[in-house]
Order: structure tokens, then C-alpha cells, then sequence
């Protein structure tokens, strides 16, 4: 058994450390708010993000991150993606060498449009770095549903060290080493679930779902190869299948946000009134200056882009979507 420290008490934070700790892990688990922080020690619970699943006594609480993290086998990083510099930056004093650093935050950094592992190697360039992604909602996680996850690293008896630390019998892990087409899928996933949740909120259909799903999952996959990526990734877990769940679920917070978008309400006030980080609404931002400068044409994550900003209405953007030029599926 491992000790870990959990950087992050979000939803999926706590549903992967009570993973962990349910396997039988000692496991910390720390975060920023410290009122936040003393509603977890008094509640053995997370009534915040994931209510009604008790913490085991295999986990407990941290005071602060040197605490957390120190003498711990592998550090699990589950701060937002627009976060997670400064939360390995805060972390970094108490880092040692021979732990494993697992980040399971989704996105692009904004103006520098890195990747969360170009921002590990960036701060810390000797990181055993390993990153988790796929289909997995925290409700289902924290309550223990089947869940079937990757887990990505340059290193892949590193990823196979991870896989064997998480595997449980409801949550199964693959690994791979395609770092980037791993963190792009679980990334640009978040752009194409607000779409989708924009078409229900304005009544589209099923029909209008499933072609923002497929030609999303086309764009996404242009961006991957011009950066690097393995084709085949974005038809696995951390492609197709984060997509699938994250455009069709009402746990999706950016699904959510997108039907409230689509029903008229203004961006800032439906992400306001999720309640938890939307990271599409920062990754779509990020996304569009990356395909401008890589030169990749993404129509839905620039119309998206455009709605986000105000600079165009939600049926406008469909408008533009459905009228553009005739082309070959493949091109």
C-alpha cells in the first residue's frame, strides 16, 4: 500500500482519494480553503462537492500542503487546469524526486496555451509525471460505479506503477503513452460538451447532438496531429469516450452550463450559477488561440469562442455552422 497526497478537495479530488483509500492507501487530502478544509474534518464527508459518501479511515485531512504531501509515495494534483501551475508551484518545496506527480485537471493554460504536462516539465523538468483522464464523472467514482479510466506518461513503467496503485474492481485503468493526445481529448472534450448543451437548451434534438459530437471529435482530432498526438487516441477513452459522457450527462458541469446558455441566459451568469469551475468556458479561449496559431481549422470552437464573448447570438452561430462550404467527411 501507498501513501498519497491529494492536492485539491473538488468532486473529483475526493471521489479519487476515496478510490484510493477504499483500496486500502493512507491518503491525505488538502485544499486551498481552509473553511472548506474544516468542513471535511467535522463531516468525514464532502458536503460541498460529492455529499452523502463518508470518508473510510484510511483518509484523512491535511493542514497544510507540507503535511500533505510529505514522505508520500505520489501526489495526485486535482486543482482546476487553470490552477495547476500555482498549485505545483506551492507544492514544489515539499516535492522529492523519487515521487510520482499525477495530474488529473483538464485544460490549456490561458496566454501561455500549455498543456498541464508542459507546465510539470516546464517548473519541474526531472517530474515523474503522469496523467489520468477518461470517462468518469466524481458522482459515479465517489459512489463506486464501473468506471474505466488511461492513464498516460512518457515513462510507461511509470504509467503501469499508476495503473496498479488506482486499479480496483470498479475502476479499471489502461495506460499509454500518447501524454499529448491523452491531455488534448480530456481537454477539448469540455468545448464540445457546452455545444452540446447549448443545442438541448435551444431544443435541437438528438440529430444535432450527435453531428456536434462526431465533426467536434474531427476538430479535436485535427488539433492532436498537427501537435503530435496518436490518431488512435481519440478513438479510445480519453477521445470518444470522455466526449460521449461529458456531452450527454447532467453531472456535466459544462453540459449544464451550455443548456442554460442555450436557453438565453448570458455565459458569466450560467457558469456563476453552476457553481463549480466550468473549465470549457477557459479552455475554448485557449483552444481558439491554439488552432490560430497552429493554423487548424476548428469552426464549432471558434463559434463557440464568438458566443463566449458575446460577439454572436447561440442560433447565429448555428447559422454559420450549417452554412458552411460543401466538403469531403475525411477532409
Amino acid at each position: 500500500m501507498k501513501k498519497v497526497g491529494v492536492i485539491g478537495a473538488g468532486s473529483w479530488g475526493t471521489a479519487l482519494a476515496l478510490t484510493l483509500s477504499g483500496k486500502g492507501h493512507q491518503v491525505t487530502i488538502w485544499d486551498v480553503n481552509p473553511q472548506h478544509l474544516e468542513e471535511l474534518q467535522a463531516k468525514r464527508e464532502n458536503v460541498r462537492y460529492l455529499p452523502d459518501i463518508k470518508f473510510n479511515d484510511n483518509m484523512k485531512i491535511g493542514k497544510t500542503v507540507e503535511e500533505t504531501i510529505k514522505d508520500a509515495d505520489m501526489v495526485l494534483f486535482s486543482a482546476p487546469a487553470q490552477h495547476f501551475r500555482s498549485a505545483l508551484e506551492n507544492a514544489l518545496p515539499y516535492l522529492k524526486p523519487e515521487m510520482i506527480l499525477v495530474n488529473v485537471a483538464k485544460g490549456i493554460e490561458q496566454k501561455t496555451l500549455l498543456r498541464m504536462s508542459k507546465i510539470a516539465f516546464e517548473i519541474l523538468p526531472e517530474a515523474r509525471y503522469v496523467v489520468l483522464s477518461g470517462p468518469s464523472h466524481a458522482e459515479e467514482v465517489g459512489l463506486r460505479l464501473p468506471t474505466t479510466v488511461a492513464v498516460a506518461s512518457n515513462d510507461l513503467k511509470l504509467a503501469e506503477e499508476v495503473q496498479e496503485i488506482f486499479m480496483t474492481d470498479r475502476f479499471r485503468v489502461y495506460t499509454t503513452e500518447d501524454v499529448v493526445g491523452v491531455e488534448l481529448g480530456g481537454s477539448l472534450k469540455n468545448i464540445i460538451a457546452l455545444c452540446a448543451g447549448i443545442s438541448d437548451g435551444m431544443g435541437f434534438g438528438d440529430n444535432a447532438k450527435a453531428a456536434l459530437m462526431t465533426r467536434g471529435l474531427a476538430e479535436i482530432k485535427r488539433l492532436g496531429i498537427k501537435l503530435g498526438a496518436d490518431p488512435a487516441t481519440f478513438a479510445g477513452l480519453t477521445g470518444v469516450g470522455d466526449l460521449i459522457v461529458t456531452c450527454t450527462s447532467m453531472h456535466s458541469r459544462n453540459r449544464r452550463c451550455g443548456i442554460m446558455i442555450g436557453e438565453g441566459m448570458a455565459p458569466e451568469e450560467a457558469t456563476e450559477k453552476v457553481g463549480m469551475v466550468v473549465e470549457g468556458m477557459f479552455t475554448t479561449e485557449a483552444a481558439y488561440e491554439l488552432a490560430q496559431r497552429e493554423q487548424v481549422e476548428m469552426p464549432i470552437t471558434q463559434q463557440l469562442y464568438e458566443v463566449i464573448n458575446g460577439r454572436a447570438d447561440a442560433r447565429d452561430a448555428v447559422e454559420i455552422l450549417m452554412g458552411r462550404d460543401k466538403k469531403h467527411e475525411q477532409a
